[in-house]
């Protein structure tokens, strides 16, 4: 998880917080005076094949309010420092911003629990490091440092943790992965639940719907989740589904409508999602619907199939972050002080992780053979031809 959650509790280390929500009296700064917790109401969800759904309203304690805060702040950020990495040549080959989509990350994971399973396509980084991988994990990785999770051999689309099987670059071939993780999982019988994540653009592959099929039959603790921003490359949903209801399109499966650009209610859904899987009722599909500033890929402009202005309106309007801000805000569980510090501590510490990964060398040619097989069978790999065969090496510690 972020480094930064200690200095959320500092933050809320000046006041002394009571059970009963209401103003609450300071032990020292006023600038740290909030309440306790809040309630939010949050905007209706749609349900296809569900007679009841996630809770209309939920509690938001102050702390829980920094927290969040600082993960969209920290996402946020990352992205903006692999925007920068990539414009300066440092990032080579493709990547793909999350920026905008922020909320669906965040909020997922602050209702996961540490058994469940990760697995999404190549928009991955906020993912990475919500999933524990560092800050100079995620970055390094993107610059093909040997400090990067995956040794700088992966690069953007193909990062990896504990519980986070990627990053993957095959548009829609990590559903029906991420339905052998929740087969795993049951087999297994230790409770977890995988979240398979794709985008609108995705929502069409045929091994989508194959792996529905098989989750249902086995009843699978899998979450189906579609990340709905608005355009699978340059093409808007409009035009290339015949049905943009995407949390209706697992027909037998149920299904949920979310508004992912709100923290609160992806967190409450998935909450939901959780609650249901692991009670053995087998699959559930929940779309998010969001939307991504930038381009499909640092090489999309994104601005041929959409304006400059509806880019611009939901920046103004639906932002996951300044909106979240807006609410905490009006509801004082936090103060712009608060805030700030935070935003400060941030940056902070991007940009040293930033200055890392730009510094860190690549990893020799030694390497070239590293790590093929988790755990190998033959001492030898074969090369470009016969006569030079490499030698497998394990360079990654095994636990």
């Amino acid at each position: 998880m972020s480094k930064l959650i200690p200095s959320a509790a500092k933050l809320l280390s000046g006041t002394s917080i009571t059970k009963a929500a209401g103003p609450v009296a300071t032990t020292s700064n006023a600038k740290y005076s909030t309440k306790s917790e809040s309630t939010f109401e949050i905007k209706p969800y749609k349900l296809h094949k569900l007679d009841k759904g996630p809770a209309q309203s939920a509690t938001l304690t102050a702390e829980d309010a920094l927290k969040l805060y600082e993960k969209l702040a920290t996402l946020r950020r990352i992205e903006t420092a692999s925007g920068n990495l990539y414009k300066e040549k440092i990032i080579r080959g493709f990547c793909h911003l999350y920026s905008g989509q922020e909320a669906v990350a965040v909020g997922m994971r602050a209702a996961m629990r540490e058994v469940d399973s990760v697995i999404t396509a190549y928009r991955c980084h906020g993912w990475t490091h919500l999933m524990g991988v560092s800050l100079v994990g995620v970055l390094s990785e993107l610059t093909g440092r040997r400090t990067g999770c995956s040794r700088g051999k992966g690069g953007s689309m193909h990062l990896y943790g504990r519980n986070f099987y990627g990053g993957n670059g095959i548009v829609g071939a990590q559903v029906p992965l991420g339905a052998g993780l929740a087969f795993a999982h049951k087999y297994r019988g230790d409770g977890g639940v995988t979240f398979a994540l794709y985008g609108d653009g995705a929502a069409n592959q045929g091994q989508l719907f194959e792996a529905y099929n098989m989750a249902k039959l086995w009843d699978l603790p899998c979450v189906f989740v579609c990340e709905n921003n608005g355009y699978g490359m340059g093409t808007s949903v409009d035009r290339a589904s015949a049905s943009s209801d995407y949390y209706s399109r697992g027909d037998y499966i149920p299904g949920i409508w979310v508004d992912g650009m709100d923290v609160i209610a992806t967190r409450e859904a998935t909450r939901f999602a959780i609650d249901y899987c692991t009670s053995g009722k087998g699959p559930l599909v929940m779309e998010m619907e969001t939307y991504r500033y930038s381009g499909h890929s640092m090489s999309d402009p994104g601005t041929s199939y959409r304006t400059r202005d509806e880019v611009q309106e939901v920046r103004q309007t639906r932002d996951p972050i300044t909106s979240f801000k807006e609410k905490i805000l009006s509801n004082e569980l936090v103060t712009p002080d608060q805030l700030k510090e935070i935003d400060t501590q941030v940056r902070k510490e991007v940009d040293e992780a930033t200055k890392v990964s730009k510094s860190e060398p690549e990893v020799g040619v030694e390497e070239l053979a590293g790590d093929i097989y988790y755990s190998s069978l033959e001492p030898q790999i074969r090369g470009v031809t016969p006569a030079a065969p490499l030698r497998h090496v394990e360079v990654v510690a095994r636990k």
